[in-house]
């Protein structure tokens, strides 16, 4: 078993909704690891964060990837920083994955500020977007077979370049 589709990229960079459209265009189904990290520890990240801290979170999250790898069919969405683990970036080299980028300012437009995204917490959430994209941008591009940039699309527009991209259709459709 193997996803049909593997999505990685920064916070912002549209990975659940071009993920939820994509599976829907494909008949397939979508999952986020994100989901299934929260139902593994039963409490959602933030929460993982505060109280165990990132080491813990990313272990959770480096089982939850391995897990949906082996599992999961359809399209699989991954959190932000789950390359940033070098087992997992190993593992996504078996699978088909596509980069969703963003720019700077388009990531903290979409993300918001004020947003409750644990990696951008502190006291300057732009900043530490831009850290995040300068340590993780090399990663993200180490794992993808193909890579959209995403700032200037809507998420329709998104879907349909990567389909066209990754040559992917409705099982049994040709290629276009």
């Amino acid at each position: 078993m193997s996803p049909r589709l593997v999505i990685v990229g920064p916070p912002g960079a549209g990975k659940t909704v071009t993920g939820r459209l994509l599976a829907e265009r494909l008949g397939g189904q979508f999952r986020d690891t994100d989901v299934d990290v929260e139902h593994r520890a039963g409490r959602p990240i933030p929460e993982i964060f505060t109280e165990q801290g990132e080491a813990a979170f990313r272990a959770l999250e480096e089982e939850a990837v391995a897990a949906a790898l082996a599992e999961h069919t359809g399209v699989l969405a991954l959190g932000g920083g789950a390359v940033v683990s070098a087992a997992t970036r190993q593992r996504l080299a078996e699978h088909p994955v596509l980069f969703l980028s963003v720019g700077l300012s388009e990531g903290v437009r979409r993300t918001g500020l004020s947003t409750p995204r644990p990696v951008l917490a502190g006291v300057n959430p732009r900043a530490n977007f831009q850290a995040l994209l300068r340590e993780r941008l090399p990663l993200y591009r180490e794992v993808a077979d193909w890579e959209v940039d995403t700032d200037r699309l809507e998420p329709t527009a998104v879907v349909e370049r990567v389909i066209r991209m990754t040559h992917t259709g409705p099982p049994g459709a040709e290629p276009e």
